[in-house]
């Protein structure tokens, strides 16, 4: 086992292409999403070019349609299962982390109960929301976001996922009061089993209002210590960039960046490597989800990826000898598929640095969790309780 030492001058970037699945897991039918393919639908329907990734592997963990698999790839590759039940961002994240859910969250797509809505108004002073039903965020502030200036009342929405959702103007509720609001909410839905409430801040003039990102999450704490606790503990730095913090209640980060989108996300990567920045560097980029796969634009997700495609070079060439470079999604949001929700996918996985033998087939993991348990091994920490650990097959052993 490594000495604390050691640990510390170890560095892994761990990149969240957020929702980028690669194909239906053997239990999507219990979940709605039987034929559920994030990248092979948006292969198939609109066209792909992602020549870096696929140089990596991308292609030989599946060939998707127009793009086959290479020679030689530059990166180990694979593909993951979820073994938690659920397909939401927090159980993806988490599992990532060590820490399995065993039972899922509650969801409500039918709307949340009377009851819980009166205790919400009471406790914010207001008379009533709008909305109040499972929605598209872009699509409910159109519905009601000229109700919403008129009354100064919340669009409180939910959708598939355990989340309470509440937009609103910025200039008709002050993002402070937002966040109060969605304070005040979260000391009511938690007890109901969700676990999350978003802040969904917009601007501009109807029809063509904009969110921004000064949304903001609070996130219910993962039920036991994670993988970025116990680096922390071992005197590791952890930095969280994009939503990683809020996804685990700031535990276990020592540093927070925040950002404005996937590019935003990629050049804070890149600054925080080439600043030195040692430990794990955990990065989320969120547009292929909320921008692209909740939206059902196959059309902009394609371009969203090939856009990242572009940038991954720079990723690549920012990294020193000995760093890790890890690819891979929590979960699916197929854009061709039917609703606006996340799918019940499995996940690519790309593990790429100078002493990982390029062309490795990792196979089907079992588990998110088998991420985590790498990375306690090239840290040299204690193992987690969940996951095995693949960083002797990156040598080719």
């Amino acid at each position: 086992m490594a000495q604390s030492g050691e640990a510390r001058s170890k560095r892994a970037v761990f990149v969240v292409l957020d929702s980028v699945g690669i194909g239906e897991m053997p239990d999507a039918a219990a979940f709605g999403d039987e034929g559920a393919d994030t990248l092979g639908h948006i292969a198939q329907t609109v066209g792909l070019s992602m020549p870096n990734t696929r140089q990596m592997g991308l292609a030989n963990i599946r060939a998707l349609p127009g793009m086959g698999p290479v020679d030689q790839p530059t990166a180990a590759f694979g593909r993951m299962a979820e073994a938690s039940q659920g397909k939401d961002t927090a159980t993806g994240h988490w599992e990532f982390c060590g820490v399995i859910t065993a039972e899922g969250f509650a969801t409500f797509p039918d709307g949340f109960p009377d009851d819980l809505i009166e205790a919400f108004c009471q406790k914010i002073g207001v008379e009533g929301v709008l909305g109040n039903k499972a929605a598209s965020g872009t699509a409910i502030i159109k519905e009601l976001g000229q109700e919403h200036e008129r009354t100064g009342w919340p669009i409180v929405y939910t959708s598939a996922d355990p989340v309470f959702q509440i937009a609103a103007h910025e200039s008709v509720v002050p993002l402070e009061t937002l966040y109060q609001w969605c304070e005040a909410a979260y000391e009511l839905v938690v007890p109901r089993g969700l676990s999350r409430v978003i802040a969904r801040p917009f601007v501009d003039q109807w029809p063509s209002y904009t969110r921004t990102y000064n949304r903001k999450d609070y996130a219910v704490p993962p039920p036991q210590a994670t993988l970025l606790e116990k680096l922390v503990e071992g005197g590791v730095e952890v930095t969280g960039v994009g939503k990683i913090p809020s996804i685990f209640s700031h535990r276990g980060i020592t540093h927070e960046v925040h950002t404005h989108g996937n590019d935003h996300g990629i050049e804070m990567t890149i600054e925080a490597i080439k600043s030195g920045r040692q430990g794990l560097i955990f990065t989320n980029l969120v547009d292929f989800d909320a921008l692209y796969g909740h939206r059902r634009n196959p059309q902009g997700y394609a371009q969203c990826l090939e856009d990242f495609d572009k940038q991954l070079p720079a990723l690549v060439d920012a990294l020193d000898p000995g760093d890790l470079l890890i690819l891979t999604a929590d979960h699916g949001n197929d854009p061709t598929y039917k609703g606006t929700d996340h799918t019940r996918e499995y996940v690519p996985l790309l593990v790429h640095g100078s002493d990982v033998c390029g062309g490795v087939d990792l196979g089907t993991r079992q588990t998110f969790a088998d991420i985590g348990q790498t990375l306690a091994s090239f840290f040299g920490i204690a193992p987690l309780d969940a996951g095995t650990s693949f960083l002797d097959q990156l040598a080719g052993g």
